[in-house]
């Protein structure tokens, strides 16, 4: 039985949508007991430790994670080491093509593998993670399902 946390940060909603496609593909894998979709400012640093699995969306500024993100991460230090074996994941939004996804998508990655956490990549696809141009549209949406999916999977297999 495996519980996941997708946490995000979102402005104007495209990230929280994101987050949203990918609740449902955790929320359709067998085994899964909990599927919490959270802003990051709704979550505190110490929730992190009773998920199995974590999921973080941003938007991209500047080519890396919204501040909120970084905080997030940042403050976990606290309990570094708590989180090693956990599954994780990434997701993120940008105003364009080029716009810094792929780097906002392995700053998050780094820092879950500092960790200890295991990273669930994809084959095809969105290889990081799924990436959004603005709002999300039916190839981003899918990409976001198949994350949850595999995330939530392969909890399920680690955390039986």
């Amino acid at each position: 039985m495996a519980k996941v946390l997708i946490t995000y940060y979102s402005r104007t909603q495209h990230t929280q949508h994101m987050a949203e496609a990918v609740a449902e593909g955790a929320r359709g894998e067998e085994g899964v007991t909990l599927v919490d979709v959270r802003p990051v400012k709704d979550l505190a640093v110490r929730d992190l430790l009773t998920y199995d699995a974590i999921v973080i969306g941003s938007p991209t500024y500047y080519g890396t994670m919204a501040a909120d993100v970084k905080k997030l991460l940042d403050d976990s230090v606290a309990f570094h080491g708590q989180l090693d074996g956990k599954v994780g994941g990434a997701f993120s939004s940008s105003a364009n093509i080029g716009g810094g996804n792929e780097t906002t998508l392995t700053d998050i990655l780094h820092a879950l593998l500092i960790h200890g956490m295991v990273i669930k990549g994809s084959a095809s696809g969105d290889h990081y993670g799924p990436v959004a141009i603005g709002d999300v549209d039916n190839r981003s949406r899918e990409e976001c399902r198949k994350l949850g999916h595999s995330v939530a999977a392969l909890a399920v297999r680690l955390f039986r």
